[in-house]
């Protein structure tokens, strides 16, 4: 059984015969201990603060059933590591037209559901949860006035907390939406409209720190920690 948040993505799930529900990861309308296995996928790295992301790991684990496992991924900081180029970087050069159009978003942009209590409580528990370890442990820069940078794609990452520029393929522009636009080579001023650009708010982790928050919890216990192309991942165990 499935479940997101995008109800169109439900849908396309329902129209392949498959059984999904919308529904929000923070409070899954399933029946405690009721799950042998649940994984997450490239989720909880969506969630803008530490108690938000643990919030999404203790409902995983409400859901299991004991002995149940669960397995979750998430983006790394790390997109080079053992000296080894993830995919994400790898691919960057069969990319190139579309690296363009990315590049166009550079500049920063506020968040806006980013208040002013994301920023003191979710650094204390972030440290609380690794033990002292600093952000600088792994080349994260510190975000100033609640602007978050605007990722450029394909490239290693130099912020924590950033956004990631989703480009609408073929899609109708409404009146609300901003389109970006990018100038012509050749030093013409004249500019053409691509289609509408989105960007969606990132969390990129640090080694260790997945599994930190994890283990911060009496009710699951960790039965393996890893690496995997670009991901920090985690597979648990209910007690």
């Amino acid at each position: 059984v499935g479940c997101d948040r995008s109800k169109n993505l439900v849908d396309i799930c329902g129209e392949k015969h498959f059984q999904a529900f919308v529904c929000d990861a923070l409070s899954v309308p399933i029946r405690s201990g009721s799950c042998d296995a649940c994984i997450s996928i490239a989720v909880i790295h969506h969630f803008s603060t530490a108690e938000r992301r643990l919030a999404t790991i203790c409902e995983l684990a409400r859901l299991l059933r004991p002995g149940g496992t669960a397995l979750i991924y998430v983006w790394a900081m790390e997109q080079e590591y053992k000296n080894q180029k993830s995919k994400y970087l790898k691919e960057k050069n069969g990319s190139q037209n579309k690296e363009k159009e990315m590049n166009t978003g550079t500049a920063q942009r506020p968040l806006s559901d980013q208040g002013p209590d994301n920023s003191s409580q979710d650094s204390a528990w972030s440290d609380q949860l690794l033990n002292g370890l600093k952000d600088e442990s792994c080349g994260a820069k510190p975000v100033a006035d609640f602007r978050l940078p605007v990722h450029t794609n394909r490239t290693s990452f130099h912020s924590q907390d950033l956004l990631v520029p989703w480009h609408l393929k073929g899609g109708t522009k409404k009146k609300e939406e901003s389109v970006d636009k990018v100038v012509v080579p050749g030093g013409s001023k004249e500019s053409q409209e691509l289609s509408p650009v989105f960007h969606r708010y990132y969390h990129v982790f640090c080694e260790g720190e997945l599994e930190a928050a994890c283990r911060s919890l009496d009710c699951v216990r960790v039965q393996k920690s890893y690496y995997d192309q670009g991901n920090w991942c985690v597979i648990l165990e209910k007690l």
